[in-house]
């Protein structure tokens, strides 16, 4: 199977996933509230969080936050964002992302397991 395939797949479910967890809303979304939907997402998946964040770039600010899914030659790194002002949660393969944040994923998922590899 194609691994962008796969990919798209498991990025897919993970959407559909979320269609009661994260229903679109028009009320700001706070940290705590995008935290609750990345617990309820990653935990219906098996996903582990790498990393979020909050970004501004002046004309919107979103909540990003990457994650992973598998283990080894078989994880897969996913990039979920959510419009500060609310909105529904944009779930994409980091491969097909134009986010800039999606070029770390991998890179700080290497990271984590040498840390937790050195621990």
């Amino acid at each position: 199977m194609d691994a962008q395939l796969d990919e798209k797949t498991i990025a897919d479910a993970l959407a559909e996933s979320l269609t009661e967890v994260a229903a679109e809303t028009t009320e700001a979304v706070s940290e705590e509230a995008f935290d609750q939907v990345l617990v309820g997402a990653l935990e219906a998946v098996g996903g582990e969080l790498l990393f979020k964040v909050c970004v501004d770039d002046g004309s919107q600010s979103e909540h990003v936050a990457a994650a992973a899914i598998g283990i080894g030659g078989e994880r897969h790194f996913l990039l979920l964002t959510l419009p500060t002002s609310g909105g529904h949660l944009k779930v994409e393969t980091v491969a097909t992302s134009s986010n800039p944040l999606a070029g770390i994923a991998e890179s700080y998922a290497g990271l984590m397991d040498v840390f937790k590899a050195a621990a």
